[in-house]
């Protein structure tokens, strides 16, 4: 969708969007919130991360709406209590982790309450645990039980092609059972078909009764594409891909140059009433 009027919400992806790389949340991106608020236009987060993992985010930015974690897998209350929960379901979860370890990826399982992984020392584990401020589990195997409460499986992996594989093979092969998109180049985060930005569109505007043409959205990866499609005015970071900005309405600075509070100024209130 092009530019929209009338905006009355914003919902921003976090990482590579509202932060830094260094997950610095600038006072530049504070203070565009706050304008935000001022202009009457509600602000809302989501992210492949569990919810916990953006409760940092909670008090410096005042917030209020529903926070959707793992890509609108996990629904919450700014306190962290759960609005809806959407799991995969065991039999699509396990075909899940069979195919990425198939790929030759890594694999972790996120339930709405723990991280679970097999190597504490794998790729990205101490990034991630540093980014969402809370440590995983370390199991032998993925249990079935843990499997029939997962929200998400992420496919980790630095061979960036392989990632790219996966995610074409997890598409095919799990269909309209699962939503299988990367979050950053090295995760391809797999969850309920619900369970995707352009669905948290849906469900932000049913639950604060905004229409979805109403909403703007902010991001920088392929799985922002998706709120992109669903929302009246879609700005894409400076340091998206070429494909994530020819999918966007607008095109704003790099999230190392205050690209989201740039957005707000330029794009979101003059959008809004």
């Amino acid at each position: 969708m092009g530019a929209g009027s009338d905006i009355r919400l914003l919902l921003a992806d976090v990482d590579g969007t509202l932060i830094t790389n260094d997950k610095v949340l600038t006072e530049a991106a504070q203070a565009a919130v706050r304008d935000l608020d001022r202009a009457g236009i509600a602000f809302a987060i989501t992210s492949g991360r569990p919810p916990r993992g953006m409760r940092m985010l909670v008090e410096p930015l005042a917030l209020r709406t529903a926070i959707a974690g793992f890509n609108g897998g996990v629904l919450v209350h700014p306190d962290l209590s759960v609005i809806e929960s959407h799991p995969l379901g065991g039999a699509v979860a396990r075909q899940a982790l069979d195919l990425i370890l198939g790929q030759r990826l890594d694999a972790w399982v996120y339930t709405e309450a723990q991280w679970l992984i097999r190597d504490r020392d794998a790729g990205h584990v101490a990034r991630e645990a540093w980014t969402v401020k809370f440590e995983p589990k370390v199991v032998a195997t993925f249990a079935e039980a843990d499997l029939a409460a997962a929200v998400k499986i992420v496919g980790v992996s630095d061979d960036l092609d392989r990632v790219a594989a996966c995610e074409s093979a997890a598409g095919k092969a799990l269909g309209d059972r699962a939503s299988a998109a990367r979050s950053q180049p090295y995760y391809l985060d797999v969850t309920h078909p619900r369970a995707n930005k352009g669905a948290v569109v849906e469900t932000l505007s049913r639950l604060m009764g905004v229409a979805p043409a109403q909403i703007a959205t902010i991001g920088d990866m392929p799985n922002d594409v998706l709120m992109f499609a669903k929302s009246g005015l879609s700005i894409a970071m400076g340091n998206a891909s070429e494909a994530v900005k020819a999918r966007a309405g607008a095109v704003t600075d790099s999230n190392e140059n205050e690209g989201f509070a740039k957005a707000v100024e330029r794009f979101v209130l003059p959008a809004g009433r």
